[in-house]
């Protein structure tokens, strides 16, 4: 007896592509054109600095650089690593970025965890005194008068305590904390688990997307700070490395009636035009190196801002 076989029908894949009219391609096309002339807009300054920083005085001086770096050299970065304090002064900008960092991210996380609470008293006035400050500070002059009659001057916390806090920074963390659900502390609290052991067993570790964005915001602050540091320290062994960075730049700079030739003029120009390009780069680079670590969690945590809670 012929037995026969039987066939199951063959399933199809289900089709997932969704058509792109030709509206829509003639749109994206322009998007990419225009964000690509942005890309390039951006890019080409940026390598002309760094080839600049590593080509001769005169190349720069005429205008030969481009894009590739014409009589290759490191003499503007010879002249800025030989300078007698730039080492100190690194020392010091990494001090305050990193000490500086930690400080914000623990005073910015204990003001939004109580204000990211549902139950507190006072919620909005203390909101609201926070918020004041954005619009309405003291002014230079009496920040200056305070931190003198506090003893702060020339001190490491004169660059450290005034800006412990930024108030966006605080808006950023507490919109996050409070778009953690409301099941996990409730299951916490059902199993005895405190106030404080909650907000560092679990609040801390679910914040770490927002904590690498703030950390980042703040020690891009720390790193670049410049008026802070030349109005409040006058001891060159605490000033950081945006002060030295200057003191170098005038010290190569030259005094118009202590030449004699127009090719002096130039020369000197010339040098000081290099140092500028290698000041940029010695000053940019460890943020630079150090952004592709947490630009993954770069644009959530910019989204975060614009929540409401």
């Amino acid at each position: 007896m012929s037995q026969t076989v039987r066939q199951e029908p063959v399933k199809k894949k289900p089709n997932n592509k969704i058509g792109i009219t030709r509206g829509e391609k003639v749109y994206y096309f322009i998007v990419n054109v225009i964000l690509g002339i942005f890309f390039l807009i951006i890019l080409v300054p940026l390598i002309n600095i760094v080839v600049s920083s590593f080509s001769s005085p005169d190349a720069v001086g005429k205008g030969k650089v481009l894009l590739w770096p014409v009589e290759p050299n490191v003499r503007g970065y010879t002249a800025v690593f030989t300078y007698k304090g730039i080492w100190r002064a690194y020392a010091n900008t990494i001090f305050y970025t990193v000490f500086g960092t930690i400080l914000n991210l623990a005073m910015t996380f204990m003001a939004a965890y109580p204000l990211a609470r549902r139950n507190l008293p006072l919620k909005k006035p203390v909101i609201m005194l926070f918020m004041f400050t954005m619009l309405f500070s003291g002014g230079m002059i009496p920040g200056y008068i305070l931190l003198k009659n506090l003893g702060m001057l020339n001190t490491i916390w004169a660059l450290l305590i005034p800006g412990l806090i930024s108030v966006y920074n605080l808006i950023v963390c507490r919109t996050f904390m409070q778009n953690i659900p409301t099941d996990i502390e409730e299951a916490a609290k059902i199993d005895g688990c405190s106030d404080i052991r909650y907000f560092f067993s679990m609040v801390l570790p679910l914040s770490t997307t927002v904590m690498a964005v703030l950390s980042l915001y703040y020690a891009v602050g720390h790193w670049n700070d410049y008026f802070n540091p030349w109005l409040y320290l006058t001891k060159a062994e605490l000033q950081p490395l945006q002060i030295i960075l200057r003191t170098i730049l005038i010290q190569n700079s030259f005094d118009p009636e202590s030449v004699t030739s127009e090719e002096d003029i130039l020369g000197n120009q010339a040098l000081q035009d290099l140092l500028k390009y290698s000041l940029i780069i010695v000053s940019s680079a460890p943020i630079l190196v150090a952004y592709p670590f947490v630009k993954r969690f770069f644009m959530k945590g910019v989204m975060l801002g614009a929540l409401k809670g």
